[in-house]
């Protein structure tokens, strides 16, 4: 510890004495000179390579862009396929199993290996796939594509191991499911329809074993033609041509009748005995009209015939409703007796499926319930009940009830808060649902060992925020606020007001949320801020408003009077924005624009507010000279402090929610003092605002044309779920790096259009530039914190499956025409910079990537200029960089002299926040309260605050705070700060405990506020003062020593790409740094030496919605949404990953097959002999013979090792194979001894019923019997 406390003293008198801080701590790389090496700090890490590993948990939320359904009535498991190759298995709550497809091929079809543990998938690439359910998590066993034909049908008997594959040619194949392998028994299909047939049947699109018997295949054609194929006879036993095309059918239980669903909207009932015409052809919905004519109807998809002992059958279809009603709901009619019922459906019907007391085909069925799979939702509709009501869904399925915009994860939460959530969320559940049990109840989850309460918090564009229990990998919803409570109903618009107006003004964009105090702070799209406080008690209540004019650019003039407003600091200088005392709604600027008004409108009324999460203040930004305001892009809290920072790309504001008063409201250049390190041109002033009002920066409304809001995606880009099948298949076959765009979508305006030569001297924002003439293949560009910009380019063509063609409407241009468009002023650049580096995400492929220094070298490639120039030179700046750090941190001279002003443009986002405990100044002897503020230009700046320590002072004394001019000085913009005392571990924001204001007069209560504060140096006695600074941009990370601001350690995160994500987390009793690059890299690096600990392609970038949602949080733990609809949980800390298996749930429990009715002597005698048929004797090799090998290739699968993957390392993968192979070895040997018994008292009964028998007939003559 005595080497440690002189490397300190060393590194204090080494530093300079300036405000700037010494050429060490600018180093771009390495370890500077005057900071000591690893090895003489005596910090001992803990942390190693061995810690960490990757992989996927557990997947939460409704499956995305649903294709297939599947349910096992024996397990009572239910699975789900996707469009893109994913398969969810669903079980009981806490059994949820995600697989997925290497190919990601849509899944066509899904059949269940009833009570064997097995699932087979056919998928839109003509592959059977066979999946062991007998594991945690699933593997495929075998595989078989098929070669020359498309798989259109396939169907599995029960209890049987031949599988019938219908294909797109009308032939009929029969696979043997045990090996995998293609029988040589072919139902070709000119042989199964008459030889007078001169047209093709079409495709296969039904087969189904006749229930009386099994040697009895039905095959349903596209055509309408249906046969029945006598298996042992290789022959047609009937065939029937009707006129309609067939989509499904359904036998009768007894097997002498069958139903028919049509193209027309029809259900025609035939029988065996009689098949030249149906004895019974119904439209359910066609009405005759006038004129004596059916009306036409829609066809229906799908129809299930089931019957039941007690009553009249079930017939269940979808579809059928008459075309001359517009605009109705997608439907599930149930036919019962007379009664028709019709269910309408919030989304479209992809697939349905009536669940039955028994497995066997030829019983009566019994339906007790629908399972019924809609585009967007899951739904159980009890058919025990007159009224058919709905069974409460125990998954987290309404996760996208509206689109998500924002995640936030934590762990390790205060263990009461999720009971108190779960008890006050309870209060606002639905009610009507049915009384009986959610029927998908198979496998088996226990709580583990290793559970700690976790919560989630969703975002979403309706302004909602939920809170969800994710503790022990489940997911269960807690509580929901909505945020628009707080504001008046928006009024209606209309004109160009209309078309700025926000869709969803009312949209999530960020959240801070303090679960020791449970304050949470809420960012909304339309610029404001919503602060909540925690209460389990209603209470009568008046929302605090406070208004903040924070619209700073260069080139601005402001006045005397302006100036005197800023309530601190109100001689820094003349590019400070200002703060604004609330302002009439009506207020306007001389020509007619918005002017200093809010875009929403607090509630000014007293309102009753109930138990749970209570507004208490707003904040929101005013529009300036007819221009909304900028989104905020940063956001901190402090509930020790009672104060709330956030800034965006104007500057900086910091307020006192105790006092309701605005402390600080500064331009980002102003934060500096004197400190500057940028050179920066002085600008002329605006000469017409107005030509810039119409395409306002990153927000309200910069995206919306006055053509009806061409530009206005509404999120469909990062939420919307497609009917469009042809474009998303379009879109799966073109090439990453395909640059040809779909002909269907050539005039959609949110495709990419041609490049351009030039860049257009224009008035927009840089993003319309950017839409309009970005070129290049495979590349995209969008917002990650702009909720309304994310058009979903993906590879160079359009990915939006909502993305449809304008009706015949010509491109209107997004920029205005005519002189406006080069008028300009003195050193004006073509297209303001309005959003900062941090704000713009330009995701490439990985092979794209290459050349490219950072995204700003991308854009410049875009632009043609240089924005911000790393390999170029520059004037000396006036403090004493390193040649290298200089060019790094500056903005180059481009060549080109018609843009020579752009490089100078340095506005300044405000990219990240944060309070804490420590050092504003070198020369501070004692840490004080201090909030530290990143900026998009790679700057950290220290601003130190005194805040009263006495509970009644804190009320009454006003907070002071000011620029410290500490600078600090980073690659790239700086996305997250930590700090460490100097024994390494981690020091938290000091916070307040929680305490309920609204609650009962009780004098026992405390009254005042009760603070807990991480001082860096109360723990620190034994080691000297200080602490360090972990400060992490998008590519570069150092640790910085404080207060000699010193930089320690330095490392560069990355060369070729930028970081997305990072945050300082806890992980094995230890701390790290964990980023999210752009390129899909997921790495560690140790604190405080910041060495690499692990360095994972995890996931490519193709989608900017990864990169708004994801987040880490402590225990090795991260999240991201991988769809619009579901949330991926991941983990990369090896100790979860060893206990993994022992967290999820088993799919397959060992459960007795029902045996089969006894149908009785004359039953089975007269209804055929069903149970004689031998499929393998039929199909086998050695009378089928083998089938051609140019037909299907087998493809063996990885043993089932796949879902072991997790615990393969070592001897856990060992003792958990052993396990299973002996529960299963058990399982068997138990059935066996079972089997013994019984045939062990059945001989003995037998014997003893023959020895009686001798014995009477022992003395009988032969006349006597």
């Amino acid at each position: 510890m005595k080497k440690f406390r002189k490397v300190l003293d060393g590194l204090t008198t080494s530093s300079p004495g300036g405000t700037m801080g010494s050429p060490s701590s600018g180093s771009a790389a390495g370890t500077p000179t005057a900071a000591p090496t690893p090895k003489e700090i005596d910090i001992q890490e803990t942390l190693v390579s061995e810690n960490f590993q990757m992989c996927k948990t557990v997947r939460h939320g409704f499956p995305y862009q649903p294709t297939a359904l599947a349910f096992d009535p024996v397990q009572k498991i239910l699975a789900i396929g996707s469009r893109t190759g994913g398969v969810r298995i669903l079980g009981r709550p806490g059994v949820d199993c995600y697989c997925q497809h290497e190919s990601g091929s849509a899944v066509l079809q899904l059949q269940f290996l009833i009570n064997e543990g097995a699932l087979v998938t056919a998928c839109a690439d003509d592959t059977l796939h066979l999946w062991n359910l007998r594991q945690r998590r699933p593997a495929v066993l075998h595989s078989l594509k098929f070669n020359r034909e498309r798989i259109t049908f396939c169907h599995l008997p029960f209890q049987s191991k031949w599988l019938y594959v219908g294909t797109e040619r009308g032939n009929t194949h029969i696979v043997n499911i045990e090996s995998f392998i293609l029988s040589g028994y072919v139902i070709m299909w000119n042989k199964a329809i008459e030889l007078s047939t001169k047209t093709h049947p079409g495709p296969v699109v039904h087969l189904s074993d006749c229930p009386k018997d099994e040697g009895k295949l039905l095959i349903g054609f596209e055509s309408g033609m249906i046969v029945q194929w006598d298996l042992r006879g290789k022959k047609a036993d009937f065939r029937i041509c009707y006129d309609e095309a067939i989509h499904s059918a359904g036998w009768h239980h007894e097997g002498k009748q069958f139903m028919c669903s049509h193209s027309d909207g029809s259900l025609s009932m035939w029988n065996l005995r009689n098949t030249l015409k149906p004895f019974q052809v119904t439209f359910p919905h066609g009405k005759i009209q006038k004129d004596g004519r059916k009306e036409s109807c829609k066809p229906i998809l799908k129809v299930e015939y089931k019957t039941s002992r007690s009553s009249e059958p079930f017939v269940i279809f979808s579809g059928g409703l008459s075309y001359d009603k517009a605009g109705r709901r997608p439907t599930l009619t149930i036919m019962h007796g007379k009664a028709i019922t019709v269910l309408e459906m919030d989304y479209p019907i992809v697939e349905f499926m009536a669940l039955c007391e028994t497995p066997y085909n030829n019983e009566v069925q019994e339906p007790y319930a629908v399972v019924v799979l809609l585009e967007k939702d899951l739904i159980v509709v009890d058919l025990t009940q007159s009224n058919y009501p709905v069974c409460e869904n125990p998954y987290p399925m309404d996760i996208h009830e509206s689109p998500v915009t924002c995640t936030a994860y934590f762990a390790d939460c205060p263990p009461n808060l999720i009971p108190i959530l779960y008890s006050i969320g309870a209060k606002h559940k639905k009610t009507g649902y049915s009384q009986k049990e959610w029927p998908i109840a198979g496998g088996l989850w226990t709580l583990g060992c290793n559970t700690y309460p976790e919560i989630i918090l969703t975002g979403h564009a309706d302004g909602s925020i939920k809170f969800w229990d994710a503790s022990a990998i489940t997911l269960q919803m807690l509580y929901k606020l909505k945020t628009s409570k707080a504001f008046e109903k928006p009024k209606p618009v209309e004109g160009r007001a209309a078309d700025l107006m926000e869709e969803d003004p009312f949209a999530v964009q960020m959240v801070s949320w303090c679960p020791q105090s449970r304050i949470l702070c809420v960012v909304g799209i339309s610029a404001h801020i919503i602060l909540y406080r925690f209460s389990k008690y209603d209470a009568n209540t008046q929302i605090t408003s406070l208004e903040v004019r924070l619209q700073c650019e260069s080139e601005d003039v402001i006045s005397p009077s302006d100036n005197e407003n800023n309530p601190c600091f109100s001689e820094s200088g003349s590019h400070s924005p200002q703060t604004h005392h609330p302002a009439s709604p009506g207020s306007k600027t001389p020509e007619g624009n918005k002017d200093t008004i809010p875009c929403l409108k607090v509630k000014e009324r007293m309102v009753r507010v109930p138990p749970g999460y209570q507004a208490e203040l707003v904040i929101q930004l005013l529009w300036v000279d007819g221009e909304p305001p900028q989104q905020i892009t940063s956001l901190d809290i402090n509930s020790a402090y009672g104060l709330l920072a956030f800034g965006n790309c104007n500057g900086l504001a910091v307020v006192d929610y105790l006092q309701k008063t605005i402390l600080l409201c500064m331009s980002t250049l102003d934060l500096y003092g004197g400190a500057d390190p940028y050179q920066r041109l002085t600008r002329s002033p605006r000469r017409n605002r107005q030509s810039t009002s119409d395409f306002s920066m990153r927000g309200l409304s910069n995206f919306y044309s006055d053509s009806k809001k061409r530009f206005r995606t509404s999120y469909q880009s990062l939420t919307e779920l497609s009917d469009n099948q042809q474009s998303i298949d379009m879109e799966r076959s073109k090439s990453p790096t395909s640059v040809h765009y779909p002909t269907s979508l050539h005039n959609d305006p949110r495709v990419l259009p041609e490049p351009v030569a030039s860049l257009r001297a224009s008035h927009c924002s840089p993003v319309f530039y950017l839409l309009d003439n970005v070129k290049g293949p495979g590349r995209k560009l969008s917002l990650p914190t702009d909720l309304k910009t994310d058009l979903d380019h993906v590879n160079g063509h359009c990915t939006s499956p909502t993305s449809q063609p304008s009706a015949g409407k010509p491109r209107v241009p997004m920029v205005p025409e005519g002189p406006r468009l080069t008028r300009r002023g003195p050193g004006r650049p073509p297209f303001r910079k309005a959003q900062s580096a941090a704000c713009m995400e330009i995701s490439l492929p990985v092979s794209h990537t290459e050349g490219y220094a950072s995204r700003r070298a991308m854009l410049q490639q875009f632009h043609g200029v240089t924005m911000y120039s790393h390999d170029e030179h520059h004037s000396t700046p006036p403090y004493s960089w390193t040649d290298k750090e200089s060019r790094e941190n500056s903005f180059s001279r481009s060549r080109s002299s018609s843009v020579s002003s752009i490089d100078r443009d340095t506005k300044e986002a405000i990219t990240t926040l944060q309070f804490g405990e420590s050092y504003g100044r070198k020369n501070d002897a004692l840490p004080n309260p201090c909030l530290w503020v990143g900026t998009s230009l790679g700057v950290a700046l220290v601003i130190p605050m005194s805040i009263p320590t006495d509970h009644e002072e804190r009320m009454e004394v006003p907070v002071t705070m000011g620029p410290s001019g500490t600078v600090l000085m980073l690659k790239g913009s700086v996305l997250r700060f930590g700090f460490l005392d100097c024994m390494g571990s981690l020091i938290q924001s000091p916070y307040e405990v929680w305490r309920d204001l609204n609650g009962p007069e009780d004098p026992d209560r405390v009254r005042k506020r009760k603070l807990v504060h991480f001082s860096p140096s109360s723990s620190q006695d034994s080691c000297g003062e200080g602490h360090l600074a972990v400060v992490c941009s998008e590519r570069q990370a150092k640790v910085i020593l404080m207060p000699s601001q010193s930089v320690l350690f330095v490392h560069n995160i990355t060369e070729s790409s930028f970081v997305l994500r990072a945050d300082v987390v806890s992980v094995s009793n230890s701390v790290c740094l964990a980023c999210f690059c752009a390129n899909g890299h997921i790495m560690t690096l140790s604190l405080p030496s910041l060495r690499p600990l692990m360095d994972v392609n995890y996931l490519p970038l193709t989608d900017m919605r990864i990169a708004r949602t994801f987040c880490f949080t402590n225990g090795g733990q991260a999240l991201y949404l991988s769809s619009p609809t579901e949330i991926q949980r991941i983990t990369y800390s090896q100790e979860m990953c060893d206990n993994l298996q022992e967290m999820l749930g088993e799919l397959f429990t060992p459960i007795e097959t029902p045996e089969a009715q006894n149908r009785g002597f004359l039953k089975g005698f007269f209804g055929g002999n069903s149970h004689n048929f031998d499929r393998e004797e039929l199909f086998g090799e050695a009378s089928a013979g083998k089938a051609s090998r140019s037909l299907a290739q087998h493809i063996p699968g990885q043993a089932g090792m796949e879902g072991m993957k997790v615990a393969a390392s070592g001897v856990v993968g060992d003792l958990a194979r052993a396990r299973i192979a002996l529960d299963e070895r058990g399982q068997r040997l138990g059935e066996l001894e079972d089997r013994t018994a019984l045939m062990m008292t059945s001989a003995d009964v037998f014997s003893k019923h023959a020895h009686e028998l001798m014995l009477k007939c022992k003395d009988k003559k032969w006349y006597q019997f």
